[in-house]
């Protein structure tokens, strides 16, 4: 069974690791996390060394369909997150 990695997973991570208190280390994880938030919301890609790329994409309307009933219903255009991994990271998953 995979577990999920949450928050609180990355701030004792970071206690464990570089030895700041509890609280410093779940408000620098917070830190980090508000400014890849931040970074996007202002339309930004982030791009993490080792890691990935956070990107953003436009997507235009188009007309979808309801697969229940075919009734043809319009999508707004929209933006969307997508991650990419890095070639390293994509190598560690598949255990290279």
């Amino acid at each position: 069974m995979s577990k999920t990695v949450t928050r609180a997973d990355l701030s004792e991570a970071v206690y464990q690791e570089v030895g700041l208190s509890r609280n410093e280390s779940a408000q620098l994880v917070e830190v980090i996390l508000e400014e890849i938030a931040d970074a996007l919301v202002q339309g930004q890609n982030v791009k993490l060394s080792s890691f990935g790329s956070f990107l953003l994409r436009d997507k235009n309307g188009r007309v979808g369909r309801n697969p229940k009933t075919g009734e043809e219903v319009p999508i707004d255009p929209r933006r969307v997150l997508v991650f990419r991994p890095s070639q390293l990271m994509r190598d560690r998953v598949n255990g290279d």
